[in-house]
């Protein structure tokens, strides 16, 4: 088992539909390759990501799951943000 981080399928990336989805991980949306699955992933499906590619297509109890292993681990589920720094 590899240590994924879960994250929700937003859209399929037009023109790379089989290869690259918009994916929302706790509030930041990303490129993630969806190349490796059997098919592509509709929208709104929880995948479990490594490395920028979608491992697996996960139900939302196995996110759920996944995100409190996370935090157990020291992660917080909230993207914090970087305060903005003055020169």
């Amino acid at each position: 088992m590899c240590l994924g981080i879960p994250g929700r399928v937003v859209e399929l990336v037009d023109g790379f539909a089989d290869q690259l989805a918009l994916v929302d991980v706790q509030g930041a949306q990303r490129r993630v390759n969806v190349g490796m699955l059997d098919e592509p992933p509709r929208e709104g499906a929880w995948i479990l990501i490594h490395m920028g590619f979608a491992m697996e297509v996960i139900d939302e109890e196995e996110a759920e799951r996944a995100l409190s292993g996370l935090e157990l681990m020291g992660r917080p589920r909230e993207v914090e943000e970087e305060p903005v720094r003055h020169a």
